[in-house]
C-alpha cells in the first residue's frame, strides 16, 4: 500500500511494478471494452488515470462505479501514451470501499465558489480547493519553519480573556451564566457570579501575553485563531481567523522591519518551491500572473516611507480619490494600492499618527506619532502591521489614561515595564491575509476550511 505522492516521487522505481492505492473516483468514463478512472488519493495534487478492460471478471460491475466512490485498486504502473501524464495504473483488481450515490454534489464539472461554500465540507474534493488548502497546510509549516530555525520559542495564547488588546470592544462574550435569567445588581448584570468572577471574551490579539514570554525568551511567536464580534461582510474579513504574532526583546522598529520582511519573502518562497502543482494550477485558473508576482516580491527590495511621506505622495498625485487622504488620518485600500504602485513593489509605511493606532506603541520625540509600521505589497494592499512596543512605564500610564483605559485590567502588563523592561518589538499578520495574497483567491471565505462570517456558523 503506497501514496499517489511517493509513487509520483519515485516513478522509476514503481514502473511494470504492481501497487496497491486508496483513494476515491473523481471521474469515471465507461467504454463498451474499456474504463477510465480518475483517481485521486488526496496525498498528491496530481491524480492518476485507472484503466481497466473487459477481461477483468467483474467488468461490468466495476462500471457502475459512481463518481466518489472510495475504492482499494491494485494494478501495475506503466508509462502513459499521453503527454500530460507519465503513468498509469492497469488495473488488476479492485474493491468498493465506500460507494456513493448519483446525486453526489460534487460531480466532474465546474462548479461555482458560492456553490462549493455551501458545500464547504466535500469542497476540499475538488481541485481548485485540493491546491488553496494544500497552499495553507504547507504556508503554516513553512511560518513555523521560519521562526523554529531562528530560536523563537512558539508560544499558545490563551483563547478566552479579560483584556481588549486593541482597546476597540469588539470581544465576543463568554459567560456559563443563564441568558434567560441572569443576575444583576442594579439593573446592570453581576459577573461576579460568571464563571471566571468577571468580564470574559474570546481573544482578538495574543500579543499582550506574547509580550510577557518575549522578555522571557527573547523571540517569541504565537500561530492561532482569533476573534472580532464586528458585522462586517467583505470580502477579507471574518469573524475567526488565524493570526502569526512573534515578538522579539532587544528589538526596535527597524530590526522588526527586518524580520518581517525576511520572514514573508522565506514563506513565498518556501510554498513556491514545495507546491509547485498547486501554484501552476493557480495561476493558470485563478489568477494570472500569480507566479510572476510572488518571485517579484521574493527578489523586491522592500521601500521604507513615513506616514507623513506617504500622504504628501498620495496628496500630489493627479488622481480623484474617493476618500481624500489627510495627514493625520488613516489611509484607504486605494491609497495602499497606489503606494505600491508609485513604487512599483512592497512598502514599508512608518511613524503613524498617535491618535489612530493602539496604546502600546512606542511613543516617538514628536510626541504626535508612534514607531509603528504597516507593511503594503503589490496587489493586496497592507499584509502586516508592527510597532516597536512602549518600554516606558510612565509613559505607558499615561498614554492608558489619556484613552480612558483601565489600567487594573492590565497591571500584570504594566508591571512588566517595571520588572527588567527592555526595547522590543513585533508584529501581527493575517494568516488569511497572506493566503489569498499567495493563491490569487479573491474572498477570505474560500481560504478558511469552515469560515464564520456574519450570519454564517453552519458545520
Amino acid at each position: 500500500m503506497i501514496d499517489l505522492k511517493d509513487l509520483f516521487n519515485s516513478i522509476n522505481k514503481y514502473i511494470d511494478k504492481e501497487v496497491t492505492l486508496q483513494g476515491w473516483i473523481r471521474n469515471h468514463r465507461k467504454q463498451k471494452e474499456f474504463g477510465f478512472i480518475d483517481f485521486s488519493d488526496g496525498t498528491d495534487f496530481k491524480h492518476i488515470q485507472i484503466v481497466y478492460d473487459n477481461k477483468l471478471d467483474n467488468f461490468n460491475e466495476i462500471t457502475k462505479y459512481h463518481v466518489g466512490s472510495a475504492i482499494e485498486v491494485t494494478g501495475t504502473v506503466v508509462k502513459s501514451p499521453k503527454e500530460n501524464q507519465p503513468i498509469e495504473l492497469v488495473l488488476n483488481d479492485v474493491k468498493l470501499i465506500g460507494d456513493c450515490p448519483e446525486d453526489y454534489p460534487i460531480q466532474p464539472k465546474r462548479h461555482t465558489r458560492e456553490f462549493l461554500r455551501e458545500q464547504a465540507y466535500l469542497r476540499p474534493r475538488t481541485n481548485l480547493f485540493q491546491a488553496v488548502f494544500r497552499v495553507r497546510s504547507i504556508a503554516a509549516f513553512a511560518i513555523h519553519k521560519y521562526f523554529q530555525e531562528r530560536n523563537y520559542v512558539y508560544f499558545n495564547a490563551p483563547l478566552i480573556t479579560a483584556s481588549d488588546c486593541e482597546g476597540a470592544g469588539e470581544l465576543f462574550k463568554v459567560t456559563n451564566l443563564d441568558l434567560d435569567n441572569l443576575p444583576k445588581v442594579d439593573g446592570k448584570i453581576d459577573f461576579s457570579k460568571d464563571l471566571f468572577g468577571k468580564k470574559a471574551g474570546l481573544t482578538v490579539s495574543g500579543q499582550l501575553e506574547a509580550e510577557s514570554f518575549a522578555l522571557a525568551y527573547k523571540k517569541t511567536y504565537t500561530f492561532g485563531p482569533t476573534f472580532r464580534a464586528e458585522n462586517s461582510n467583505t470580502r477579507v474579513h471574518a469573524n475567526e481567523f488565524w493570526m502569526i504574532e512573534p515578538e522579539i526583546a532587544f528589538c526596535n522598529l527597524e530590526e522588526d522591519m527586518h524580520i518581517m520582511e525576511e520572514m514573508l519573502k522565506y514563506v513565498v518562497k518556501y510554498v513556491l518551491d514545495n507546491c509547485k502543482d498547486e501554484m501552476i494550477f493557480l495561476n493558470d485558473f485563478v489568477e494570472k500572473g500569480l507566479i510572476e508576482k510572488l518571485e517579484k516580491l521574493v527578489k523586491s527590495e522592500f521601500k521604507r516611507i513615513t506616514h507623513y511621506e506617504a500622504i504628501e505622495i498620495l496628496q500630489k498625485a493627479d488622481k480623484k480619490w474617493e476618500f481624500e487622504p489627510k495627514q493625520g488620518e488613516d489611509i484607504a485600500k486605494e491609497h495602499e494600492k497606489y503606494i505600491t504602485e508609485y513604487f512599483d513593489g512592497p512598502v514599508f509605511i512608518t511613524d503613524w499618527p498617535k491618535d489612530i493606532k493602539a496604546f502600546y506603541m512606542k511613543q516617538n520625540p514628536d510626541n504626535k506619532t508612534v514607531a509603528a509600521v504597516d507593511l503594503e505589497v503589490p496587489g493586496a494592499g497592507e499584509i502586516m502591521g508592527g510597532s516597536e512596543r512602549e518600554a516606558d512605564y510612565d509613559k505607558l500610564i499615561k498614554r492608558m489614561k489619556e484613552l480612558k483605559m483601565d489600567e487594573n485590567s492590565l497591571d500584570w502588563y504594566i508591571n512588566l515595564r517595571k520588572y527588567g523592561s527592555c526595547p522590543h518589538a513585533g508584529f501581527g499578520m493575517g494568516f488569511e491575509r497572506l493566503l489569498i495574497y499567495l493563491t490569487g483567491i479573491e474572498n477570505i471565505r474560500d481560504v478558511i476550511p469552515y469560515p464564520r462570517t456574519p450570519g454564517n456558523c453552519e458545520y
